[in-house]
């Protein structure tokens, strides 16, 4: 067979397997096109299907959202009582100064240690130029920064996380055990409820000291107590709302203290609740599992009576 008839041969073949290809990818359709979009939980199409879960995931994993960011001064700090500054810049790029209130304040800032130890809520102070400034105690290694605020204008709260460091001998500590009581300062909170993945849950924390239940617990950020809760592992922050608030004319001052909040995986949870009494807040701790949330522990989706250990009482000062 000469040269010519050869190649001809080639290019009828190529022209049939191209030919099938282009048939293939019709019936499956364009890589990437329009039929991949999804609904974000604002209700805006992306062009990708990885935005998905965006809408579902907690808060505090970015420290950028909304066009509002997180920006430490410095992210390496000494332990001790040690002085942390930041600013939170918006859509324009300049710092922010103007703030809805939110719980009392205009910005709550929360620190805690990667391991979920050395839990602490502050409140900073704010100079003209946008700058926060508040004092934190913080012993050696990663520790999480949360600001959660409402900007001016704002319908609801943004909560932005950064990372830190602190130079050290670090000691991890390993996750408290589940509990359903904890004693601080001569207090023991007893913690009932449970956290369903992906459902409303009720958590009640009932407040006693001696033994005699407290009902006088004292307004703190515009409710009875003030819950936060921190998915473990990557420290998602979870939005928690008091069931009711002082002067409603129907929520009691204790001793039980009623929250609402969404787990929105199974997993472990940290729960910190801070609550006033005699004038000092304090905090309280617990570890919650949902259910096929703790994979190592065959009793998962149960709370032992067993205290567990808390943080000192804190004054009210920031």
């Amino acid at each position: 067979m000469n040269t010519a008839l050869k190649l001809g041969g080639f290019v009828a073949v190529l022209a049939v397997i191209l030919a099938g290809a282009f048939g293939i990818g019709n019936a499956v359709g364009p890589i990437g096109g329009t039929d991949m979009k999804t609904t974000t939980g604002h209700g805006t199409e992306t062009g990708t299907q990885e935005s998905t879960t965006a809408s579902n995931l907690p808060a505090g994993l970015q420290v950028s959202e909304q066009g509002y960011t997180l920006e430490l001064d410095d992210p390496i700090l000494s332990s001790g009582a040690t002085e942390v500054s930041f600013r939170v810049t918006g859509p324009d790029g300049k710092p922010v100064t103007r703030f809805e209130t939110s719980h009392d304040k205009d910005l709550h800032f929360i620190a805690v240690r990667r391991d979920t130890s050395g839990f602490q809520h502050v409140h900073p102070t704010m100079s003209t130029d946008g700058t926060w400034s508040t004092s934190l105690n913080l012993t050696p290694g990663t520790w999480r920064f949360f600001a959660d605020f409402v900007p001016q204008g704002g319908e609801s709260s943004i909560t932005l996380g950064i990372d830190a460091f602190v130079a050290g001998d670090y000691a991890p500590q390993p996750l408290p055990s589940q509990k359903r009581t904890t004693t601080v300062d001569g207090y023991t909170v007893a913690l009932d409820g449970n956290l369903t993945p992906g459902e409303t849950s009720e958590l009640t924390l009932t407040v006693e000291r001696n033994g005699k239940p407290i009902t006088d617990i004292e307004p703190y950020l515009a409710a009875y107590g003030h819950l936060v809760a921190l998915r473990v592992g990557d420290l998602g922050y979870l939005h928690v709302h008091p069931d009711g608030e002082p002067g409603d004319g129907v929520t009691n001052p204790g001793p039980h203290i009623t929250f609402m909040t969404t787990a929105p995986t199974a997993g472990s949870y940290r729960l910190f609740l801070d609550f006033k009494h005699d004038g000092v807040v304090r905090t309280a701790e617990f570890t919650v599992h949902t259910s096929g949330g703790h994979t190592g522990d065959s009793h998962a989706g149960e709370m032992n009576s067993t205290d567990d250990a808390a943080p000192a009482a804190h004054e009210e000062g920031h």
